[in-house]
């Protein structure tokens, strides 16, 4: 066994085929939908999974998605890698536009800015990134997102500018 071998760990995770979550994109409004998922009557998106995120908490104008720091997070630094944390930001941003929307639309992250405040590791726990409308308009909306760890530390934020538009009828 070579030193790199050494304390070698595995992960294996299991998705749903994304095609029946937007398959009935346009058919409800995105509160709806993200309800569905809330409830387990749609899939949860693969990045989920793939992140680890164990849950979403869903209303009108705000979304709140959970995940455990775990360790196959980590960067080389031994600290959980900024990409991830981005992916919690911008999903809770953008969740939170869709929440938004009316059937018949859909949306698009333009930017996502972000702050890194406090490294984050295993202590972190459970992390709750809680997103909400800064502005909402017809074609663009702006939203921001918060990640604190399990004590209510923050850790980092996002703001994200969104293009609304029609979705194509089908």
């Amino acid at each position: 066994m070579t030193d790199t071998q050494q304390g070698l760990r595995s992960r294996t995770f299991e998705w749903s085929d994304p095609a029946q979550t937007a398959a009935r994109l346009g058919r409800s409004s995105g509160l709806e939908m993200l309800r569905a998922m809330r409830d387990g009557e749609l899939p949860a998106p693969p990045i989920l999974h793939l992140v680890g995120g164990t849950g979403i908490e869903v209303e009108e104008g705000k979304v709140t998605v959970l995940m455990p720091a775990a360790e196959f997070h980590y960067n080389p630094l031994g600290t959980v890698h900024g990409g991830v944390i981005a992916t919690l930001l911008d999903t809770a941003a953008g969740c939170t536009v869709h929440s938004t929307l009316p059937a018949g639309f859909g949306y698009t992250s333009l930017d996502l800015m972000t702050r890194f405040i406090k490294p984050v590791t295993v202590e972190s726990g459970l992390m709750r990134c809680e997103g909400g409308i800064i502005s909402r308009g017809r074609r663009t909306a702006v939203a921001e997102a918060h990640l604190y760890d399990e004590r209510g530390k923050l850790l980092a934020h996002a703001t994200s500018n969104c293009l609304i538009f029609e979705l194509p009828q089908l």
